[in-house]
């Protein structure tokens, strides 16, 4: 679970401006936070078949975010993926 803190941390690395909370960047960078600590929640909990569904479905819709992003803007698609590194 994302607290606060992690949150507004994740939301600074990111952010466009001061006060930014929904642009692409931000909301990949949220997903990517979530994914990583459900991610380490299945690790510790195979048969938990609820959760891992709930990170499909997080994939999912980062995936989704990353297209838009790819598509309209590709200069932050590209510090985007690296800041994350999301793609090897």
């Amino acid at each position: 679970m994302l607290t606060k803190r992690k949150k507004l941390n994740e939301v600074s690395k990111v952010q466009r401006h001061d006060a930014d909370t929904g642009s692409p960047e931000v909301q990949i960078a949220l997903l990517t936070r979530r994914i990583e600590e459900l991610s380490v929640h299945l690790t510790k909990n195979n048969k938990d078949k609820h959760s891992r569904r709930g990170l499909l479905g997080l994939v999912a819709d980062r995936r989704k975010h990353l297209k838009y992003l790819e598509s309209s803007n590709k200069r932050a698609y590209g510090t985007l993926v690296k800041k994350l590194g999301l793609k090897k």
